[in-house]
């Protein structure tokens, strides 16, 4: 037996049953439930006969999109059992509020524009907490777990897409490699194990030497560093000593330590992955715009890390880092000589100033950052700097900065 109705809840209506293309003419009854509203139909064809009851389950029910501009009508979807017309728009949804309906956060969004604008100043905050916290910290952690072999097979073939591209055979006299690769050798025999990021991760440490690119260093995941001539003829032309060479040596294995090549993958496939659950799907503007900022501020928290890790390692083999610092800023004088020597028609500019776009998987595994020195812009570099990985290998900002707590041996950043 049906449970006695009040008028305030019998509302007008037409039924299309799915059986006929004709509508049923039905008085609807919003009753309340304990999982929710429900619905009985009372077909005004049949008197007596007994209502179709809906549950809560059964029924899609609708929401308002506007409480200032309410639908023409009020659509129900019953499933396979048809669908329901009410015209009384305002009396059907007072009928469900008094039934115990409460609008979804879906539906209070849509119809109340400062829960909309909260919302969304709070997705906001969440996905800035996310990108500035989680996702570094998300991709430190997932980085354990990426096999050495993995990183040293990509990274070998990004150095050979490398010397296929624009980096040569170095020049260097043997002599003087061997110097270098010695003192390189020494230095990473010296590392104490407190300054490694990750137990358990011992890649074998390898210098190599190219041409082809102005002064820099740079590494690659795995364990390989390369340097380049032009770094060690401006630390000779400047009377600078060896011990600054040592010292971006000391930087670049801080990459390689602290897996910063291969935590920049990770970060990238983390931020992605998040914004795909965060806003349902991810634009190829959005992705590229992400990867670019991103990479850019983590590439400045990566080489703070190698700084720190320089200064460290420098300490312990009782090694200067003065010189390193003074060869810092000798390699940005000579990018602002170059820069005032220009014409005023060119317009080559460090990828600093207008930074790549994002890389390719297999490109964005060579994402070291580089050495402590800001990308020479001469013209006739050009060329270097417009190839994707050239620009992976850019210097940051704060150059001054830098080279000046290089010089102390200390930064503020830094452990002690």
């Amino acid at each position: 037996m049906d449970k006695p109705l009040r008028a305030s809840t019998l509302l007008a209506g037409r039924w299309f049953d799915g059986l006929s293309s004709k509508p049923r003419p039905v008085t609807v009854a919003v009753q309340p439930g304990t999982k929710g509203p429900s619905l009985a139909l009372h077909l005004l064809s049949e008197p007596g006969a007994p209502a179709a009851v809906f549950t809560h389950d059964q029924v899609d029910w609708p929401e308002a999109w506007s409480e200032r501009r309410p639908q023409p009508r009020v659509v129900v979807d019953l499933r396979e059992r048809g669908s329901l017309e009410v015209d009384a728009v305002t009396q059907w949804y007072a009928a469900l509020a008094a039934a115990g309906a409460r609008p979804g956060v879906a539906q209070r969004m849509q119809t109340r524009w400062p829960l909309l604008l909260g919302v969304m100043a709070a997705s906001a905050i969440g996905l800035g907490l996310f990108y500035r916290y989680g996702t570094p910290w998300a991709a430190t952690q997932l980085t354990r777990f990426v096999p050495l072999g993995w990183e040293t097979r990509l990274s070998d073939n990004v150095l050979q897409r490398m010397d296929g591209g624009y980096l040569k055979p170095s020049k260097l006299p043997a002599e003087r490699q061997a110097q270098l690769t010695a003192r390189f050798d020494a230095l990473v025999q010296q590392t104490p194990a407190g300054l490694r990021r990750y137990p358990g991760y011992q890649p074998q440490l390898k210098l190599e030497f190219r041409s082809g690119m102005p002064a820099n260093a740079f590494a690659l995941p795995g364990g390989k560093v390369v340097m380049t001539d032009d770094i060690v003829k401006v630390a000779a032309d400047k009377g600078i000593s060896d011990d600054a060479l040592v010292g971006v040596l000391a930087h670049e294995i801080g990459h390689v330590v602290h897996r910063h090549g291969m935590r920049m993958v990770v970060e990238q496939g983390v931020l992605n992955m998040g914004l795909g659950l965060a806003l349902g799907d991810v634009s190829a503007v959005v992705s590229t715009g992400a990867t670019v900022l991103t990479g850019r501020a983590y590439s400045r928290n990566h080489e703070r890390e190698a700084d720190c890790y320089a200064i460290a390692l420098m300490g312990h083999a009782a090694l200067p880092t003065a010189p390193m610092g003074k060869l810092l800023l000798a390699i940005a004088r000579e990018d602002e000589a170059e820069d005032k020597k220009q014409k005023p028609g060119e317009t080559t500019a460090s990828a600093n100033q207008n930074p790549s776009p994002a890389p390719q998987p297999a490109e964005a595994g060579s994402a070291p950052a580089s050495a402590p020195q800001p990308a020479p812009k001469a013209p006739t570099q050009a060329k270097a700097q417009a190839h994707p990985v050239w620009s992976l290998l850019s210097s940051h900002p704060d150059t001054v900065q830098r080279a000046t707590e290089l010089e102390q041996g200390h930064a503020p950043h830094c452990p002690r």
